[in-house]
């Protein structure tokens, strides 16, 4: 089996490669070749006996897409995107990115013929829904986005289903609540103050929270989004049905029960290094997303994440950590 992954070198690129060179095989089938792409290089995988193709490329350029699947890869994981806030705070760079970026992939596929067929597994957002919000959001709940970010990916949304209904490809669309705690350095996403309230007090850092505390949200693990992407690649299409985009799974708390939860594991002297901050912007595009899932689909289709906040952040500690945490 051939794999190519857009968006490599980001941190969920990183871990899903990381993921599938430990287990050489996705959906039974031997990992022959990893094709690894994004506008910076990817690092080399480490372990791995296949072939590797590591590339800088910007799908967007004209002709880059169709160099990325020149050979034809038999899945597809489109992870290459530019975060939410960056894509609020530059509307032609979002643009660029995540619809055209998309688009062009999409038609160098379709464009291929001869039978290519690939599986294409695509990173959305629940950001591709607006309030008014009923108590849980359900995968068929109106695609109304309240962000630029939220619009591309619910644009690509759409044109993945369409190309899975032309036959032009296998799609299936995964709509990924909150990933926390993200490790390294904060981005640009709106959604980093998730990660940054628990990931710098557990190093001894000070952080900053610009929200208030009773915002609601739904979160996973980075671990639990690798296992949705390599779960999402197995499901076929007569499990999927012709609603090929799917609300993940999560744990659904407020600002003050995560910090509730990072107290509980690592004491009140992590806690106190929070700081609040209110950032309009932050605030307003917060307030625009989903805080609850209905995900009850996901998990009838195996898939699955942590059952609360506390399991969320020692998975940090044993990923990221070591398993050790600033005194």
């Amino acid at each position: 089996m051939h794999i190519l992954m857009t968006g490599a070198a980001g941190m969920i690129g990183r871990k899903l490669t990381a993921r599938l060179v430990k287990d050489g095989h996705l959906n039974g089938q031997p990992i022959e070749k990893l094709t690894l792409t994004d506008v910076v290089a990817p690092a080399v995988p480490q372990g791995f006996s296949g072939k590797i193709d590591l590339t800088v490329s910007d799908l967007p350029a004209p002709g880059e897409a169709g160099k990325a699947i020149a050979e034809k890869p038999d899945a597809i994981f489109y992870l290459a995107g530019v975060v939410s806030g960056e894509a609020e705070t530059d509307f032609d760079k979002g643009y660029r990115v995540n619809l055209e970026g998309t688009q062009q992939l999409l038609a160098a596929i379709r464009k291929t013929g001869g039978g290519y067929k690939p599986k294409f597994i695509f990173t959305s957002s629940m950001a591709v829904f607006g309030a008014p919000f009923p108590p849980a959001v359900h995968d068929e709940f109106h695609l109304t986005p309240l962000t630029s970010y939220g619009t591309q990916k619910a644009i690509c949304e759409l044109l993945l289903a369409d190309h899975t209904r032309r036959g032009f490809l296998e799609g299936v669309g995964i709509r990924l609540p909150s990933i926390v705690v993200r490790p390294g350095k904060p981005n640009k996403a709106a959604s980093g103050f998730f990660s940054s309230i628990i990931r710098e007090p557990l190093a001894g850092q000070e952080t900053v929270l610009p929200v208030d505390d009773s915002i609601l949200h739904t979160h996973a693990s980075p671990r639990s989004a690798i296992g949705f992407l390599i779960h999402a690649a197995g499901l076929t299409r007569a499990q999927l049905g012709d609603r090929i985009n799917i609300n993940m799974p999560g744990v659904c708390c407020t600002v003050a029960e995560q910090i509730a939860a990072l107290r509980r594991v690592a004491g009140d002297k992590a806690a106190a290094r929070i700081h609040r901050e209110p950032d309009e912007l932050v605030m307003r595009i917060v307030a625009g997303w989903p805080s609850r899932f209905d995900a009850r689909r996901a998990g009838a289709l195996g898939f699955k994440a942590e059952a609360s906040f506390d399991d969320i952040i020692r998975a940090h500690i044993e990923d990221e950590l070591g398993g050790k945490i600033a005194a």
